[in-house]
């Protein structure tokens, strides 16, 4: 899997990543979910660099020109319901992309920190020799993407996958380069220093769910 680092130079991605870590800026839920839409944006302009395109021509008022556009449009799939801002960001630029959304959430079985990942909720169009975007803000252990990823090509393959996240830890990185393959590619605004003993991203910042929507029950 080869990974994609967005922030190492410093642009308006990183202050977008600084006011959705700041908890002042933190209690604005409609600030939040601009800057992950925002974020989306700037992922979705420097994913599409590696897309394929093709010249087609068109006419101007005054003579026909040809430019270089998308060969096909990608599938966007977002995990609910953090990545839905994130999403929006992503379909501002695909704006002619199909769209799946899949639910993934961690059940604390033993009401301590050992979990398993449910998914109880699926709308996801044919993948079938398509791009496929999946997009999720967070990735802290990575488990919650392999089992997404799974369940997406268990009968279907695309042709290529795009996999972005806006902060990750490290040990989700590792879990992911251990178990997708090796043509994957990972786009991540911002790899952290580890996640904590509660397999939270540290230093992070906090539920992106509930941020963007409020607390759930």
């Amino acid at each position: 899997m080869k990974v994609h680092h967005l922030s190492g130079n410093p642009s308006l991605l990183n202050q977008f990543l600084a006011e959705l870590r700041d908890v002042s800026i933190q209690k604005d839920s409609m600030r939040f979910r601009r800057n992950l839409e925002r974020i989306g944006e700037i992922m979705a302009y420097e994913i599409s660099k590696s897309l394929s395109f093709e010249e087609k021509s068109m006419m101007t008022p005054l003579a026909e020109k040809k430019s270089q556009l998308l060969s096909n449009q990608p599938v966007i799939c977002s995990i609910l319901r953090a990545g839905m801002p994130l999403h929006q960001g992503f379909l501002n630029y695909f704006d002619g992309a199909e769209n799946g959304f899949i639910s993934a959430y961690r059940n604390h079985y033993n009401n301590d920190d050992d979990f398993e990942i449910v998914s109880e909720y699926t709308a996801v169009p044919s993948i079938q020799n398509k791009t496929l975007l999946l997009v999720d803000p967070m990735l802290a252990t990575g488990q919650s993407l392999v089992a997404i990823f799974r369940a997406l090509t268990l009968e279907r393959i695309p042709s290529e996958v795009h996999i972005a996240c806006v902060i990750a830890a490290p040990e989700g990185i590792a879990h992911l380069e251990q178990y997708l393959p090796e043509n994957c590619h990972l786009w991540v605004a911002a790899i952290d220093e580890k996640l904590n003993e509660h397999h939270y991203i540290v230093p992070g910042l906090g539920d992106a769910g509930d941020l963007a929507y409020g607390n759930k029950l």
